[in-house]
């Protein structure tokens, strides 16, 4: 259980705020995806449909679209604005979809997706059992999900400078490995794999860090966050905070990225549903089962 939720309005309208802006500061997310693509490769199977969730501007969607020119690729975002950015990175030679819907709904059959993928989204899901449970239901038995998803020492130091001037929630919380491990094995997802790795950026001062969190839309969502405004002396006790860490002339900024994959469950296996669980068979394995 999480000890934090994200507000998924805020998320939204975030992220359709920096939709003009996320391409000017992505380069962590580009080396992300670019590693999560190289990874593509455990996949052995030709797809016929693969699902870019929460793909933002549409980058990955098309790299997933070059590296499988034959299949049905679907960007798909929570935020509208970004879809209508990632229709530059379409080209009528390797199109791709753009669906606009949410992680915890995603509007696909059951059992219809080869490869589920996503770069940097799931951390914006507090759910995991939600989330999870629904990759489950609409990846292919043996069908591949592999995702990226930032872990609970990103921003560190922006949080520890936060802390130092009020107690309010400042800096988006994330989730531990062991408990996106976890959630992924009950969901019923099967042989997952997950490593952590940190990347230190560095910037010229906090204020240029904070310009990048809003031009990407990574600012705070947490439900607990302070409504208000933040007191001048406030932000100057931050910023004065921040200023302490600084190392050979730059601000360090941590960022904590948890790459995962996992194969979809077996035909049959039972997944959990609201009031139970429910089991799925095809119709021909049912024939003839009856008693005469």
């Amino acid at each position: 259980m999480t000890d934090f939720h994200f507000d998924r309005r805020q998320v939204r309208h975030n992220f359709s705020r920096a939709a003009g802006t996320y391409e000017k500061h992505d380069v962590l997310q580009r080396e992300v995806q670019a590693s999560l693509i190289e990874r593509l490769d455990i996949y052995k199977q030709t797809p016929e449909r693969v699902l870019d969730v929460g793909a933002g501007t549409g980058r990955g969607s098309a790299a997933l679209k070059k590296k499988y020119p034959k299949a049905q690729v679907i960007a798909m975002d929570l935020a509208l604005p970004m879809l209508k950015r990632a229709k530059e990175h379409s080209s009528w030679l390797k199109p791709f979809s753009r669906v606009c819907a949410d992680a915890y709904s995603l509007p696909v059959p059951d059992q219809s997706v080869d490869v589920l993928h996503s770069n940097l989204c799931f951390q914006w899901c507090d759910d995991l059992a939600r989330l999870f449970t629904e990759c489950a239901r609409v990846l292919k038995p043996g069908g591949l999900l592999t995702f990226s998803t930032f872990g609970p020492d990103t921003l560190k130091e922006l949080r520890e400078a936060w802390s130092q001037a009020d107690q309010h929630a400042h800096v988006a919380r994330f989730l531990d490995m062991h408990d996106v491990g976890d959630a992924m094995l009950t969901a019923g997802l099967r042989d997952p794999v997950l490593f952590a790795e940190r990347y230190t950026l560095t910037y010229p001062d906090p204020k240029a860090l904070l310009a990048e969190l809003k031009g990407l839309g990574a600012t705070n969502a947490d439900t607990s966050r302070s409504r208000g405004l933040t007191g001048k002396q406030h932000y100057l006790q931050m910023l004065a905070a921040y200023e302490a860490m600084r190392v050979d002339g730059t601000i360090p900024s941590t960022w904590e990225v948890v790459t995962a994959h996992a194969f979809g469950p077996p035909e049959g296996q039972s997944r959990r549903m609201d009031g139970g669980e429910i089991a799925t068979f095809p119709l021909d394995s049912l024939r003839g089962s009856r008693r005469k």
